[in-house]
């Protein structure tokens, strides 16, 4: 928990990992750590835990809380760690953003309420309850209205943030690139700001962005990580190089919903042993799999190999 004093330094390829399961459904926690430590060897700059990419609504808060007990040993204090720990319920999320605090975590990514669709001030009480129920814990606003049906507008992360010290930042996965500007137009520069938008990754550092919490880190952590790195380095012409190489690769993950796809194609490369999704999901389709081979093929060179870590896994 070292970063959690200093969110600020929570910064560039922040990797959202796969829950992987075995072939029954069961959470794979060894599998888990050899991704991990997988990450780390890439290069990515912190993990995550339980955004969209996570399958979190399919799994039980106990499922959950114990998944980042067993990734916040595994990344100890060497990169941050910024599990998603939001729910629709107050309550649950509530336990399990206490889960998190209590596991080490350097701070909390909170997804706004999904189905119930609430106003602007009722995200702003939901946000400051939290926040005030873990002062010493930083704060992170999850808005992904895709999946969400709700946005949280900049004004109300202005607010928030503007109320509450450990209210920190926000993580940005929407396509509407005017939003990323007019949040931090209304937060300040100062305002922690990812993008969970591949295709974005790259542009929101021209605007004040820290970095990006991006999908396509389970396939080519390391290309990603590079792109962050010669980005604030200024190397431009290496950081669009793969930002437009990585394309294939973006398309690639939702050819299907994702993580189903991801989740596929780590399999077939030996990086998990399951590419089980759970229900309401299911696991890529023959003709998505004929997509993925295609457009892997098309810009392999930025899969990142898997024996920089852990050994291949038998098929």
């Amino acid at each position: 928990m070292k970063f959690r004093s200093d969110p600020s330094r929570i910064r560039g390829s922040i990797a959202p990992l796969v829950t992987p399961f075995s072939d029954d459904g069961e959470v794979d926690h060894d599998g888990l750590r050899r991704l991990v430590r997988w990450q780390l060897a890439a290069g990515s700059h912190g993990i995550s835990l339980g955004g969209s990419t996570g399958e979190p609504s399919a799994q039980s808060i106990a499922e959950r809380a114990e998944a980042i007990r067993t990734v916040a040993a595994e990344v100890g204090d060497r990169v941050p760690f910024l599990p998603g720990t939001g729910s629709a319920k107050l309550a649950e999320t509530l336990e399990l953003t206490a889960a998190a605090r209590d596991a080490g975590a350097d701070a909390a990514l909170i997804i706004t309420p999904y189905y119930a669709r609430p106003t602007q001030e009722a995200l702003y009480v939901w946000y400051s309850t939290i926040a005030g129920e873990f002062p010493d814990l930083p704060i992170v606003a999850y808005n992904v209205p895709s999946r969400t049906a709700v946005e949280i507008a900049p004004e109300t992360v202005g607010r928030l943030y503007r109320d509450h010290d450990n209210f920190v930042g926000v993580k940005e996965t929407t396509k509407d690139f005017e939003h990323f500007s007019r949040v931090l137009h209304a937060a300040g520069p100062d305002l922690l700001v990812w993008s969970g938008i591949e295709l974005l990754c790259l542009p929101i550092l021209s605007l004040g962005g820290v970095g990006f919490v991006s999908a396509l880190a389970n396939i080519a952590p390391a290309a990603v990580a590079q792109m962050y790195d010669a980005a604030v380095a200024g190397d431009v012409q290496r950081a669009r190089e793969i930002h437009y190489g990585v394309h294939p690769l973006v398309d690639l993950l939702f050819v299907e919903t994702n993580p189903a796809p991801a989740k596929w194609l780590m399999k077939e490369r030996g990086l998990i042993a399951s590419d089980h999704v759970r229900s309401p999901l299911i696991p890529l389709t023959e003709s998505g799999q004929a997509k993925v081979r295609a457009l892997a093929a098309a810009a392999e060179q930025y899969l990142t190999p898997v024996e920089i870590a852990a050994p291949v896994l038998s098929r």
